[in-house]
């Protein structure tokens, strides 16, 4: 019984989120909001509302493994559909025809906010301040000067294509899909808490990789959207973006979980997570830097291939 409410949980949730991002990239087009960071705010919190509903639960049901494990995986997964992307549609070339001033600084800092948990898992005791990890004080004042280094064009250009539907109705549409998204994500988080417990998988697993790839299919549909339109940049943008997003979700958990700092308090194997993480996204930055001249097939090929192992292999030894 738990398998089934898990996957239509998961099920729920991609459609529901599906729908968010539609209904918040019309408001923000259409309404007063339309404005380039509110309509870039709105589509970011559409697409990571399931993240942020689903940890968000499994700190009230006392699991922070699955709340630390779902951020942290969304991630990588994140990186694995860009990877996977580039690989089915590898004639594109789509890492040689994005505009590197308006990505590579996304990777960077989302690097650097990797080395700083990765620091935080593996040094034994934090400081806290107000019950909160002195790192997720330094994560948040990165991300503002992160924001900076971000053009207003670029962040116009990272909303995701949508059909047309009348204000009204976008609003109404939105309301009641992120409804759905916080009953069903809520439901997620506590199947998954169950699921682990029934079979013995471990509860960073189950976070990190079966509740971080049900929670990020959002992503994957809007990364096809922007492919569909040969919109590169907004494709890697989109990933990216979202994921120092998911890292700022992750500050405001630690805000909620009461307990301490909540790096303390999960699993160890959240090191190989995060290292994982870390692993993907210098790929990727040598991606980005990677001269366009390379003409071989295979050489192109090779970077987007090895994201794809590493998170099979990782996925499976974590298992």
């Amino acid at each position: 019984m738990v398998y089934f409410v898990f996957l239509l949980a998961a099920a729920t949730v991609v459609a529901a989120a599906i729908y968010l991002n539609r209904f918040g990239d019309v408001i923000s087009k259409k309404s007063s909001l339309s404005g380039a960071v509110v309509g870039t705010f709105l589509i970011a919190g559409a697409t990571s509302l399931p993240e942020l509903t689903t940890s968000l639960t499994a700190v009230y049901i006392d699991n922070p493994d699955i709340a630390v494990g779902n951020m942290l995986g969304s991630n990588v997964f994140n990186l694995f559909i860009l990877a996977v992307v580039d690989l089915i549609y590898r004639k594109r070339r789509l890492f040689q025809k994005v505009n590197r001033n308006a990505t590579i600084p996304s990777a960077l800092f989302g690097f650097l906010f990797l080395m700083i948990i990765i620091s935080a898992l593996y040094i034994p005791g934090s400081i806290e301040l107000f019950g909160i990890g002195i790192e997720m004080f330094i994560i948040l004042a990165l991300y503002f000067i992160a924001v900076k280094f971000i053009s207003k064009d670029e962040i116009e250009g990272e909303s995701a294509p949508s059909r047309d539907y009348p204000l009204k109705t976008a609003v109404i549409g939105f309301v009641i899909a992120a409804l759905v998204v916080f009953v069903s994500g809520s439901a997620l988080s506590i199947s998954g808490d169950r699921l682990a417990a029934e079979t013995g998988m471990n509860a960073s697993f189950v976070g990190s990789f079966l509740i971080a790839a049900s929670t990020s299919l959002p992503e994957l549909v809007t990364v096809l959207a922007a492919f569909k339109l040969a919109n590169y940049n907004m494709a890697i943008g989109s990933i990216l973006g979202s994921n120092l997003f998911n890292i700022q979700l992750l500050v405001l958990t630690d805000v909620l979980y009461r307990k301490g700092a909540i790096l303390q308090a999960v699993d160890t194997s959240h090191i190989f997570i995060a290292s994982l993480g870390l692993l993907m996204t210098l790929v990727t930055l040598y991606l980005l830097f990677r001269p366009s001249t390379v003409t071989s097939k295979w050489r192109y090929m090779a970077p987007s291939f090895i994201i794809t192992v590493l998170y099979i292999v990782f996925s499976y030894v974590l298992f």
